[in-house]
């Protein structure tokens, strides 16, 4: 199974809190390349996990009418950018276990630690804004096959 660990796109910083910092228009038109990008590579969606901050749900929304349809969505309060990622990727191990190819739209530095974590003897690598990882999981361990951001992909 496939877990696709997806970085916000870029977001402006004029909000009253972290939690509100919406897309900047660059951070949709690269998110929604990226998903234009992945889409050929995806079969099929599962399931999408997204923050609950506006600019993760943005990310989603500007995507997901380029990918699969999803047969759930949700959103988690557990994959904002401080979230824990043993948890988190004890819980993207179950579901991919199970057989579900998986897209989670998250923050740094959560991204990069969930790769680490997911990936035995991986670092922990840095994700531009709207940057895509695919991680190949069989038999209980994870290989991350590539990392790629807007300015990387042909």
């Amino acid at each position: 199974m496939k877990i696709y660990i997806m970085r916000h796109g870029q977001a402006g910083m004029n909000a009253k809190s972290d939690e509100q910092r919406p897309l900047t228009e660059q951070g949709i038109h690269e998110s929604v390349m990226m998903a234009r990008w992945l889409s050929p590579q995806l079969e099929t969606l599962d399931r999408v996990i997204h923050s609950p901050y506006l600019r993760a749900r943005q990310t989603w929304q500007a995507i997901c009418k380029e990918l699969p349809v999803p047969t759930h969505v949700e959103e988690s309060p557990e994959i904002t950018p401080y979230g824990d990622p043993d948890s988190v990727a004890a819980y993207l191990e179950a579901l991919a276990s199970q057989g579900e190819n998986l897209l989670v739209v998250s923050h740094l530095p959560l991204v990069g630690y969930l790769v680490h974590q997911l990936c035995p003897g991986h670092d922990a690598p840095l994700f531009a804004t709207s940057g895509l990882a695919c991680i190949d999981y069989q038999d209980g361990k994870g290989q991350l096959s590539w990392l790629e951001g807007p300015h990387t992909i042909r």
